[in-house]
């Protein structure tokens, strides 16, 4: 049976309103007839009607959040990070799929406004040039990619972390390194690509498109790409995978093939994603904070709501060593351990 605020009225032999005041801690009652009136709600298992509430407040305190692809192992562990946050404000957080087709997408966000949910934290795999007001009225965070539209985001600078990750293999004593790119179609993916160029530029190393293989941030795609850098026999000594699943390909492909990794092969990767540690030997990456994106978002998302000022957030990325790059001396030994 479900117990309404008449009920609690009966049981304490005050009126409706008086109980109202006191459930919603509003001024009218004294403190010993609102402790009384909590304590005998407890008592018969009364539960607020939160949407009545809601629509007293327009506040559905319902949250939304897209992503594009929730079988990558990158975006689980986001969602941890925008769910601790919107657990510890009380709000109910609704995973949804974020559709690739920009006209898809705004359907899904145009539904997401008539069902009044409070805000949403996007995660797109592409938006149209000209976008508007994506979010369609609603308070709206872009994460894990630079915003539009108007509405602030939380990432990590895809171009810069992408140089380091480089940088790094630069600095072991590559100069023949391949890129196995993401989806060609991705702001993304031409980030990461970018900031490989720069750091190969900045040491006077090619960089041109026959250095370059396409891959598709998944495993299937990163082996693909391998077998054609393997096939090439260019003198290739070392790969920056766009992302960690390409990098797992990767590696699977030069164990397929009697490479050795880091002996023969140094490789490393981009996300830092949990699974990365447990490959053999473990992944060494440029690893994006996965969690603090995800908790930074939910806070912003929230101080969008509340209406106040809310601007970009930039975290760092950092490199997570593995054991799959090592000193490159000009030939393979046995002696040097990955890094």
């Amino acid at each position: 049976m479900v117990v309404t605020v008449y009920d609690v009225a009966q049981a304490t032999g005050l009126s409706i309103a008086s109980v109202s005041r006191a459930l919603n801690a509003r001024p009218g009652v004294s403190a010993a007839t609102s402790a009384r009136v909590m304590r005998t709600a407890a008592d018969l298992g009364y539960r607020p009607n939160e949407v009545a509430r809601s629509l007293v407040a327009k506040k559905t305190q319902t949250l939304a959040l897209l992503v594009p692809d929730i079988t990558n192992p990158f975006f689980p562990e986001l969602v941890k990070g925008v769910q601790s946050v919107a657990d510890e404000s009380d709000q109910l957080l609704l995973l949804l799929d974020a559709p690739s087709e920009p006209d898809r997408l705004a359907q899904r966000l145009a539904a997401l406004h008539r069902k009044q949910v409070d805000g949403v934290i996007l995660v797109a795999s592409e938006l149209p040039a000209a976008t508007g007001d994506v979010f369609d009225g609603m308070p709206g965070v872009f994460l894990d990619r630079a915003g539009s539209g108007g509405a602030p985001s939380v990432h990590v600078d895809q171009e810069h972390a992408a140089y380091l990750a480089t940088r790094h293999v630069i600095q072991k004593g590559h100069s023949r390194i391949a890129h196995i790119q993401g989806p060609v179609n991705l702001t993304v993916s031409a980030l990461r690509r970018s900031g490989w160029e720069r750091a190969c530029n900045e040491a006077g190393i090619a960089s041109g498109d026959n250095r370059v293989f396409p891959g598709d941030f998944l495993e299937a795609g990163g082996h693909r790409a391998m077998e054609r850098i393997l096939d090439a026999a260019d003198g290739t000594t070392a790969v920056f995978a766009a992302n960690d699943l390409s990098a797992i390909g990767a590696l699977a492909c030069c164990a397929s093939r009697g490479i050795r990794v880091p002996h023969d092969m140094s490789i490393i990767g981009f996300d830092g994603i949990e699974l990365a540690r447990y490959t053999s030997p473990a992944l060494t990456t440029v690893a994006q904070p996965i969690r603090e994106l995800g908790e930074q978002a939910c806070a912003l998302l929230l101080r969008r709501i509340a209406g106040e000022p809310a601007d970009d957030i930039v975290l760092e990325a950092s490199i997570s060593h593995g054991g799959t790059v090592r000193e490159w001396s000009g030939r393979a030994d046995e002696s040097s351990g990955g890094v």
